[in-house]
């Protein structure tokens, strides 16, 4: 789950009511490791549930809103879900760049997250608004690749692009239901996924941000949503965590 196995910990500071989500457990990713969802649950106690999902999935995502509001009154929504994809428009030999791989990092990237907000803000619509008119807070997901994507990332930063796009568009639309949305546009952060690179890869990698001069971490992601989420007018804008970094071409 990568930043999201801690953002959890920004939920459960805001509401007792914890639903996770594991896109990996059924949309068929090759290679793609499956989430700790159910042993971050486990370690939160028992006002954390962990719900097996495929994000593109409205059966799937209409089950896990359906457990939250069992739960509770759902009024949060950190949507971190995500995959990346290499993809160039004419690949090294020639061919043109994979319409299919193109397609399976914008159905997660993109659509899963407009399945993820659409679902929990029409559940968020139903709850009464607090002393300030408020029903609900969504933080999506973006990434710096939306601004600066490298070569190969087509697929990645125009499904991160469009989740820039969307978030102001969501919170004017969803504005007369009390309901604000902003999105998180991380840098390099240290995932499991980069995990995986050895130590001195990390370490140049960490070496490209002005300042702090290292990668990113969980906490510092989870921080930021629960701030988003606690000041009532942070809505509608896109807010980079980067440390100042641009990516450069390649």
């Amino acid at each position: 789950m990568g930043i999201g196995d801690q953002v959890e910990c920004a939920r459960h500071v805001l509401c007792a009511l914890q639903i996770e989500c594991d896109v990996h457990a059924r949309a068929g990713l090759e290679a793609a490791p499956r989430s700790r969802g159910a042993a971050v649950a486990d370690e939160l106690g028992p006002a954390a549930s962990f719900v097996p999902a495929d994000v593109t999935s409205e059966a799937d995502m209409t089950a896990v809103f359906d457990a939250a509001t069992q739960r509770g009154t759902l009024r949060v929504l950190v949507h971190c879900a995500g995959r990346g994809g290499a993809v160039r428009l004419i690949e090294k030999d020639g061919s043109p760049g994979s319409l299919q791989a193109y397609e399976e990092v914008v159905r997660v990237n993109l659509i899963g997250t407009f399945n993820a907000l659409r679902l929990a803000a029409a559940a968020m619509a139903r709850n009464p608004p607090n002393a300030g008119g408020e029903r609900g807070a969504c933080v999506l997901t973006a990434s710096v690749a939306a601004y600066e994507g490298q070569i190969g990332q087509v697929p990645y930063a125009s499904s991160k692009a469009g989740v820039v796009g969307m978030t102001l568009v969501a919170a004017r639309d969803l504005a007369s239901k009390g309901i604000r949305v902003c999105t998180i546009a991380p840098g390099l952060f240290d995932t499991p996924l980069l995990a995986r690179l050895p130590e001195e890869i990390r370490d140049s990698l960490g070496k490209m941000v002005p300042f702090p001069p290292r990668l990113g971490v969980a906490d510092e992601f989870a921080s930021l949503a629960l701030h988003i989420l606690e000041n009532p007018m942070l809505n509608g804008e896109t807010i980079r965590l980067d440390g100042a970094i641009r990516m450069q071409p390649r």
